[in-house]
């Protein structure tokens, strides 16, 4: 088949952009230069996997999974079903991390620690923006690991790998302190695409969704540098309840700032201790 009919073929099946950035991606073009190559023969293995692709599209597999990747911060990151599919919003978690460091650190050989890291994009995104610091990526997961391991590897970006639940049993002191960890309640209501394909160990953190902030925040103290910056993606309904954890877990100066992401729902909050 040629490529016009293999994208009248996906047009049929599953919606037209879908249809062109799946077949773009396979070719290993840009979709808008597919109009250059419509005449042009599909090499066999590739129609039939973009045909096996189009049928999971069509049966509700989410395409980051199908395509096993996702553009995360201008990168491109491989992600398979036993990682949480990267939002948005983590994109504006990691660009108001790279802000506030920058303010607040005039020294940028910082220890930077990712807790629950799944794919690896936050703490790797990090590293590749500050290649000086020390970054140590976490993840309870051992299938999240590997594909954090991977895309280290394939994006040459090196990093400390371990396998734990966030910061229990290590000691280590660190600067910043970051983390998209589950928020959702065991009893909440979720797209059923994201309920049905998305790693429920990465979603569901309790009843009222607060269990993984309660566990980082448990001895926090312990692995806090005299300056550090902690920063956390949180649920939209969940500022609140969070910001009491922090304030009851840390005795010290510090300063807490909650940000709404570019929807105006509260989703990030930064917590700073700056010495100057």
């Amino acid at each position: 088949m040629t490529v016009e009919e293999l994208v009248v073929f996906g047009k049929e099946n599953i919606h037209s952009i879908h249809a062109k950035i799946m077949l773009a991606d396979l070719l290993g073009i840009n979709q808008l230069d597919l109009i250059n190559h419509l005449n042009e023969e599909v090499d066999k293995n590739i129609e039939k996997t973009y045909k096996r692709r189009v049928e999971m599209l069509h049966e509700n597999k989410p395409i980051q999974y199908i395509m096993e990747n996702v553009n995360f911060y201008g990168k491109r990151f491989y992600i398979n079903e036993n990682v949480l599919i990267p939002r948005f919003e983590t994109e504006e978690l990691v660009e108001n991390t790279l802000q506030l460091l920058e303010e607040n650190f005039k020294d940028k050989n910082l220890n930077i620690i990712d807790l629950g890291c799944g794919s690896g994009v936050i703490g790797l995104t990090l590293k590749s923006k500050l290649p000086h610091s020390n970054v140590t990526l976490v993840d309870i997961s051992e299938d999240a690991l590997k594909i954090a391991k991977k895309n280290s590897k394939d994006l040459k970006i090196k990093a400390k790998f371990i396998n734990n639940d966030f910061l229990d049993g290590i000691d280590q002191k660190f600067n910043c302190i970051i983390s998209n960890p589950p928020y959702i309640k065991t009893t909440e209501e979720i797209e059923e695409i994201v309920k049905n394909n998305e790693p429920h160990l990465a979603l569901y953190a309790g009843e009222d969704g607060l269990d993984c902030y309660r566990k980082i925040f448990k001895n926090i103290k312990n692995n806090l540098e005299e300056q550090y910056l902690i920063a956390l993606e949180i649920g939209m309904t969940q500022k609140d309840d969070v910001i009491k954890i922090i304030n009851e877990s840390l005795d010290d100066n510090h300063i807490v700032i909650a940000k709404k992401d570019m929807q105006g729902r509260d989703r990030m909050i930064f917590v700073i201790k700056n010495n100057e």
